[in-house]
């Protein structure tokens, strides 16, 4: 309407368009979901008070919306984190223990994966079975370069299993831990 009858819409007073905004922004607005505030989940109700303080505030829905939408992937991203699991198992003769890595790393996980492996075990070879996992960024890569150097510092062979198509991309590409110069490059040196 803006566009074809601007003519025309110019000739409408203020207050009426003003009287008209306020009547669709009540008929809009959920009321019911003040009411349940205590029913949903803490996370969602940040997200909604940020959202609406951002948009009084500043007086711009487009900021309001962006502050919503950064908070909702900052507890999105916390949330997925926690569902990393790494389990391992000793083989019969003792020399080969396999870790199995499920779940997405990335740099709200990384932290958890290194923590995941005992590095002081004495073991004659690693195996890091990642067939169930997904590395989406250069933090879990650097976590992956981590473990690996840090097991190949204490003597033991390390085998990487299973890597999916993407992850083995971001892994070729920015990870160091199968380069000659690797512990250098890792210690920023």
């Amino acid at each position: 309407m803006v566009l074809v009858l601007d003519a025309w819409l110019v000739q409408i007073p203020m207050a009426a368009l003003v009287a008209v905004m306020i009547m669709v922004s009540i008929g809009t607005f959920s009321w019911d979901s003040v009411l349940n505030l205590k029913k949903h989940p803490l996370s969602t109700n940040i997200v909604i008070v940020v959202t609406v303080i951002v948009v009084v505030a500043t007086h711009n829905l487009a900021f309001g919306m962006l502050a919503g939408v950064l908070l909702a992937a900052l507890f999105f991203a916390n949330k997925i984190g926690h569902f990393m699991i790494v389990s391992s198992e000793l083989d019969d003769a003792g020399g080969t223990r396999t870790y199995r890595v499920v779940g997405q790393v990335f740099f709200s996980s990384s932290e958890k994966f290194t923590a995941s492996f005992d590095f002081k075990e004495a073991l004659d070879k690693v195996v890091i079975d990642l067939s169930r996992a997904h590395f989406w960024d250069i933090t879990a890569v650097g976590a992956l370069d981590k473990v690996v150097i840090k097991f190949r510092r204490e003597g033991a062979d390390v085998e990487i299993l299973g890597l999916n198509e993407a992850s083995a991309t971001i892994v070729d590409r920015f990870g160091v831990h199968d380069k000659p110069d690797a512990v250098d490059q890792l210690m920023g040196h």
